[in-house]
């Protein structure tokens, strides 16, 4: 089965993921794909297929060397984005772009324009899987799936290439930040690995944010206006405070790189009470810590101006990569050669959000990130070129290579 025809396959498969849920997986839909992806596991000859009870599926390419080589892992992830619809995904293909818009939906009149995504330019000439404007694709991680299955598929295929063992794993949950929360590490028994999980061809990222979020109790009183001077406490003021002590050049919006910030995501109540939803991030683990206490700190000074009305609940979501990766930095170095054998430029960058492998590479399993090719994911105007999940599946089959050249 070619690449395309297998993306648009899993695509199609309803996967989205449900942060209001529980249980593991959140939605009982993800197993659709993965019973799909396992059927196609045992039909090419993977050994060791397991798909549990939590919708992790695992399989070994065994080694075809006599040489001792470590063992590898691939991995990528079920689930799309709650942010839309993943339903009825209805994707096609655009020959040749052109460089112009993209009319993704002529009835509604929904476009792809390099006005607005400038990064459209950057692949003319090429093949683009586009949706209909009604859903999101996909690509995010369904292309990082089709990656890693039509590699395997193509090193099965031919023997001549020379590889050690090679587990794969497929998680549900991610866009949801559970993607780690049972994947069980001494039963993939890989020494190391890479989620198959970036964006635009050549990105290799081995860094990521320290994050945590924060939930703000706000407790109001509430007094008929008429006659409240003096006894009323707005809750919806008193959150209104504490957004403004936060800084304002510290918002996502204004920053970039390794920049860390403070992001609003939610606000909401009555002047009775209130709740006000943070997530801190930082690439950098002490300039972490210290926006955690300016957090702790603003609640504390409002708790002493409106006498303890005020809650913060504040957990740690996932820590920077770089401290595990960096000590086994040739796990990276075999990544980026892989990509320049395969003429392409690495692009080696932090992330900024995290990933499964950040996760991952503190539970044991060093981690780092590579391409899976997919643009402005989790929304309609989410596109791939087919070029860029072919070279994904070339960079897999290199470094599977490269590995048994010890």
């Amino acid at each position: 089965m070619n690449i395309v025809e297998r993306f648009i396959k899993y695509v199609k498969i309803d996967t989205q993921s449900d942060e209001n849920s529980s249980q593991t997986p959140s939605t009982q839909k993800q197993f659709n794909l993965a019973k799909e992806v396992e059927r196609e596991m045992l039909e090419m000859g993977l050994t060791d297929v397991s798909l549990d009870n939590n919708c992790y599926l695992m399989g070994t390419l065994p080694s075809n060397t006599d040489k001792t080589v470590p063992t590898i892992g691939f991995i990528a992830h079920f689930d799309t984005s709650p942010d839309m619809s993943g339903e009825n995904v209805n994707p096609r293909i655009v020959k040749n772009y052109d460089g112009k818009e993209i009319v993704l939906n002529e009835a509604q009149q929904i476009i792809s324009s390099p006005a607005d995504f400038p990064e459209l330019l950057k692949f003319i000439g090429d093949d683009l899987i586009v949706t209909d404007g009604t859903t999101l694709l996909g690509a995010d991680d369904k292309a990082g799936i089709a990656e890693i299955m039509t590699a395997m598929e193509y090193l099965i295929d031919h023997p001549e290439i020379k590889h050690g063992k090679i587990r794969v794993g497929f998680t549900p949950d991610e866009e949801i930040g559970r993607g780690a929360d049972k994947f069980n590490v001494d039963k993939f028994g890989a020494e190391w690995a890479y989620t198959m999980d970036g964006s635009e061809i050549g990105e290799l990222e081995y860094e990521n944010f320290n994050a945590a979020s924060a939930k703000i109790s706000i407790q109001g009183r509430n007094v008929h206006p008429g006659y409240a001077k003096n006894k009323m406490i707005n809750a919806l003021h008193v959150a209104n405070e504490l957004v403004q002590m936060l800084p304002v050049n510290g918002r996502p919006e204004y920053t970039e790189k390794y920049e860390g910030f403070f992001h609003l995501i939610a606000i909401n109540g009555t002047v009775d009470e209130a709740a006000v939803s943070y997530i801190i991030r930082d690439h950098d683990r002490q300039i972490f810590e210290n926006r955690k206490k300016e957090m702790e700190q603003a609640v504390a000074f409002l708790n002493a101006r409106y006498n303890n009305r005020l809650k913060l609940e504040m957990r740690d979501q996932y820590y920077n990569m770089r401290e595990k990766v960096e000590p086994v930095k040739y796990v990276v170095d075999y990544a980026f050669r892989a990509m320049e054998e395969a003429n392409i430029t690495p692009i080696v960058k932090p992330i900024r959000g995290g990933t499964d492998g950040a996760r991952l590479s503190f539970m044991g399993l060093p981690c780092p990130n590579i391409f899976a090719g997919g643009m402005n994911f989790h929304g309609r105007h989410e596109f791939i070129p087919i070029r860029a999940m072919e070279k994904a599946t070339e960079v897999i089959v290199k470094i599977a290579e490269l590995v048994a050249k010890l």
